[in-house]
């Protein structure tokens, strides 16, 4: 659409949810939308840290990686407006959601359980789904952080069924 790729963006676009409801593929499509920087939090903490996740995870615990969280939406914060993929915990401390409430709009991408294990099943870069990667397991998880998500969002985009195009189409029209 031609009109979005003249839109002006003012502040960040933070895409919030469930690891596996498209946060990381619609980023990307965001970007080349408005032709602007994308960042997938997940991917600039790895590259910082020079560790993977689960590594991260093992080595150091959970606590320490919400806190390299914390601390790259700080240093993203402040930046020229971009669309920012957060990794699926981001918004569990609640000062990554002020910092983000500061400085954007936060935008929650919703999918089924059965859609999630689908797009994540094979996947070995999921630390909290190792050793539990079914539909129930991810269904519990989704139901422990639906408040957090919901009352952190702005607006709400349910990802079932439709294509990255569609998807990010949809939050340019909400987000005007």
């Amino acid at each position: 659409m031609q009109s979005e790729r003249h839109w002006k963006m003012k502040q960040h676009i933070f895409l919030i949810g469930f690891m596996g409801t498209g946060k990381s593929t619609v980023s990307r499509r965001l970007k080349n939308l408005l032709k602007v920087r994308e960042i997938d939090m997940d991917q600039a903490i790895v590259r910082e840290s020079g560790m993977r996740i689960p590594e991260m995870f093992e080595r150091f615990g959970e606590a320490y990686f919400r806190e390299k969280e914390t601390q790259m939406l700080r240093t993203l914060s402040a930046r020229a407006p971009a669309v920012i993929s957060c990794g699926g915990g981001t918004v569990l401390r609640p000062e990554n959601v002020e910092i983000m409430k500061n400085s954007g709009k936060i935008v929650l991408l919703t999918a089924t359980p059965e859609t999630v294990f689908r797009r994540v099943r094979y996947g070995r870069e999921r630390p909290i789904l190792n050793g539990h990667m079914n539909v129930a397991y991810i269904a519990q998880l989704m139901d422990k952080r639906r408040a957090a998500y919901e009352s952190a969002c702005d607006v709400r985009v349910s990802t079932d069924d439709k294509t990255p195009e569609m998807i990010a189409e949809e939050i340019l029209e909400l987000c005007r």
